[in-house]
């Protein structure tokens, strides 16, 4: 699978939103009911949502946040597929700080949330991980 990055907001018809979460200085990542390997909060944006209206459901979700703040980071488009499925597309990139953390619905896809100090070694997209930390970087230096 294939991302490039690009300034927030100059893509269009975006297709997914992804969520980059913290939660008292540590990464918020999910583990999927169907997969091994661990992903950041984000999903399909569904019909009539904004990307953001998506981030925030997806964030609450995929995690259980209650309380967040959350913001613009980035755009990015995707060529390529998972599991079968074509996720080539645009979507847009947000960064979320979680102050409280419920429970994860039963419904929600994701089977359990870790908080860690680093991204872990086993991620379902690690290109996109990859990607996004120089702009994490160049745009909040001090968080990392």
């Amino acid at each position: 699978m294939k991302f490039e990055f690009y300034e927030f907001d100059t893509l269009k018809e975006y297709r997914f939103a992804e969520i980059v979460a913290f939660y008292n200085g540590k990464w918020i990542f999910c583990k999927h009911k169907a997969r091994t390997t661990w992903e950041m909060p984000g999903g399909h944006i569904e019909h009539g949502e904004t990307p953001l209206e998506a981030a925030k459901r997806e964030l609450q979700e995929e995690t259980g946040a209650v309380n967040f703040d959350i913001e613009p980071l980035c755009d990015y488009a995707v060529i390529g597929e998972l599991n079968g499925y074509d996720l080539t597309g645009n979507g847009q990139v947000y960064l979320a700080f979680v102050h409280t953390l419920g429970k994860i619905s039963s419904s929600s896809e994701m089977e359990q949330i870790s908080l860690l100090d680093f991204p872990p070694s086993e991620t379902t997209y690690p290109n996109f991980i990859d990607g996004i930390l120089p702009i994490l970087l160049e745009k909040k230096p001090n968080l990392l």
